[in-house]
């Protein structure tokens, strides 16, 4: 991989990742931009204890432009993007529309590919092992920002899920304090940790799925499974075999064999309501342990979390969605209309020949 950084017209830092090591990144962004300026400010419900980002300069943001203006295609000619270059194997650049910026920590846009028509189960191998080491190096990269605790690796797909750009691609978030769902977490693993005298709860939770009915996918290193109590009507949690904390910690064995078990899992999910349907919608997100210290959750350390990648669509049958009502969004209480068992069951059944 050749890694080249540079900077838009704007200022805003853009990162091509590259396959090849002697690919050269010297084209300059030609638009007559004006620096950034945004408006993102962190607030704290002192009820809830919830942290909400106020991002009003995002009203103006790009939404659903026609294939020959989208902004994350390579440049030519006249057509200038948010990409310099005339082509590229993967990007990564600061969002123009930030949810999070300067102390309120940053957002970045992450292009898998410069083809407009593909999506992320449509790369190779290669190319996905491509993605992985991007998410690595920005994960790496971004920790060490001062105002950054934690690093959120993720991608939305399909306008159903609220997807304004059709190119393929994903964002990362690095928050200035630790995301809710991660704190719930770590306090359920100090918990465990204190009731059984050290266990991990992680390890646990992964002993008793690879025993269950509802593992999906089982590679050498990594294992796919739908939990027990999952939210979402198909939902799948994806873990390496050994416990690490982030993606930084896997090793050479899980980032060669993660394109393969994760771009299977991608086929499957379009493959859930059958071939005449339009690809699912998702949602795939990254969980990483915090950067930041750990102190209020009693007796946790990073390496007592677990990575995994969260895997779920809002589509619960053939041309229906989950919406989030009265329970989910005002109580916060799922209700799940597949049983997770069944969701597995399909799963397994829509495997690649």
């Amino acid at each position: 991989m050749k890694k080249t950084s540079t900077r838009l017209a704007d200022g805003r830092e853009l990162i091509y990742y590259d396959l090849r090591d002697d690919s050269v990144r010297g084209a300059t962004d030609r638009r007559p931009l004006d620096r950034t300026v945004t408006t993102s400010e962190i607030r704290r419900d002192p009820l809830l204890g919830d942290s909400v980002a106020i991002a009003s300069h995002r009203q103006g943001r790009t939404y659903h432009p026609p294939a020959d203006e989208c902004p994350l295609c390579p440049s030519g000619g006249d057509r200038l993007s948010e990409i310099p270059d005339s082509s590229y194997d993967v990007v990564v650049f600061e969002n123009r529309f930030p949810s999070l910026a300067g102390d309120s920590g940053r957002c970045e846009v992450v292009c898998f590919t410069s083809d407009h028509n593909a999506s992320f189960a449509s790369l190779t191998e290669e190319q996905a092992g491509l993605v992985l080491e991007a998410w690595t190096d920005r994960t790496s990269e971004l920790s060490h920002l001062p105002s950054v605790e934690q690093v959120f690796c993720f991608e939305n797909r399909g306008a159903e899920i609220g997807v304004t750009l059709q190119h393929p691609h994903g964002q990362i978030y690095a928050y200035p304090f630790t995301t809710p769902r991660t704190a719930l977490m770590l306090r359920s693993v100090a918990t465990h940790k204190e009731m059984t005298g050290g266990e991990n709860l992680f390890d646990a939770v992964l002993e008793r799925e690879l025993a269950d009915e509802r593992v999906v996918l089982e590679g050498e290193h990594w294992v796919a499974f739908v939990p027990f109590a999952a939210h979402w009507p198909y939902e799948v949690h994806l873990y390496p075999k050994r416990r690490v904390p982030d993606l930084l910690g896997l090793d050479e064995e899980a980032r060669t064999e993660f394109p393969k078990i994760y771009l299977e899992l991608l086929r499957r999910f379009d493959r859930i309501f059958g071939e005449n349907e339009p690809p699912t919608p998702y949602i795939a997100a990254w969980h990483q342990a915090p950067f930041g210290a750990l102190e209020e959750f009693d007796g946790v350390v990073r390496e007592d979390f677990a990575l995994h990648l969260e895997l779920f669509t809002i589509r619960r049958t053939s041309g229906k969605l989950k919406f989030l009502a009265g329970s989910e969004s005002g109580m916060n209480v799922f209700i799940n209309d597949v049983p997770p068992e069944r969701a597995a069951e399909r799963l397994r059944e829509v495997a690649s020949s």
